[in-house]
């Protein structure tokens, strides 16, 4: 019994391997000089990478003024815009996305702390309204910094295109 029992386990596994070994993978790289993919499917699982904010008023040279990007509320909608976007150029939409992260600098505005209310007010928008009711599974923890010295916030998703 127990040799039989160990066989059929040792089939499992092996048809769980074949299985996995027949996922497909495709990086998404819109431009060959950016260190990394935008995202990466494997499968029908797309991981998007971290999202920064685009400025909202761009840097003027002529005038030797930095780009604007805003408060922590004012960055994780630009952010969430941004993967809204990149999950529509890949046929998803937000209603996709089942885990997220969020990675917060502290905000000089707040004392160096992270602005939780304000990414809260900016994910409101976009999870758990009456047009998209889904909320995916969600982490958020406070970083030393970001990649970007401006950068408040950083969001990166998992999002699963349904059968």
């Amino acid at each position: 019994m127990k040799i039989r029992c160990g066989v059929m386990a040792a089939a499992l596994l092996a048809v769980a391997c074949g299985v996995q070994a027949q996922v497909v993978v495709k990086h998404l790289q819109p431009n060959e000089k950016l260190p990394i993919a935008n995202g990466v499917w494997a499968g029908d699982t797309l991981y998007l990478s971290g999202q920064l904010a685009s400025p909202v008023t761009p840097a003027d040279e002529a005038k030797g003024t930095a780009a604007v990007y805003g408060d922590t509320k004012t960055q994780a909608t630009s952010a969430l815009n941004k993967i809204q976007a990149l999950l529509k150029e890949q046929g998803l939409d937000m209603k996709d996305v089942v885990k997220m992260t969020v990675f917060l600098g502290g905000d000089p505005a707040n004392g160096n702390k992270m602005d939780f209310p304000g990414l809260q007010a900016a994910y409101t928008q976009f999870f758990g309204t009456k047009d998209q009711p889904n909320k995916p599974a969600r982490s958020t923890v406070q970083v030393a910094a970001l990649a970007a010295p401006w950068a408040l916030v950083e969001i990166e998703v998992i999002a699963v295109r349904g059968k």
